[in-house]
């Protein structure tokens, strides 16, 4: 239980820094999508890191990393959000 509430916290610190770092008039909107952004990019690093070889099957992305992974996310996010607003 306490791994949970650990990810939840870190996904919601990884998700603030990563708004902060990439501002756009379209980044998802409060503490839920905020917190869903850091947990996606801490799996996204965390996959990364494996295929790259810098974590073995039992361990995870850090902090940093997920940062990193949260802003991948964000990008993908932007390049998404953005077609959908040229479609209209």
């Amino acid at each position: 239980m306490m791994q949970l509430i650990v990810a939840v916290i870190i996904g919601f610190v990884a998700g603030l820094v990563a708004k902060w770092l990439m501002p756009g008039p379209n980044n998802p909107q409060g503490f839920i999508l905020t917190t869903v952004l850091g947990i996606i990019g801490s799996v996204v690093a965390t996959f990364l890191g494996r295929v790259i070889g810098w974590y073995s099957a039992d361990s995870g992305a850090g902090f940093i990393a997920s940062i990193i992974g949260a802003v991948i996310v964000l990008a993908i996010w932007h390049q998404v959000a953005g077609r959908n607003q040229q479609i209209r």
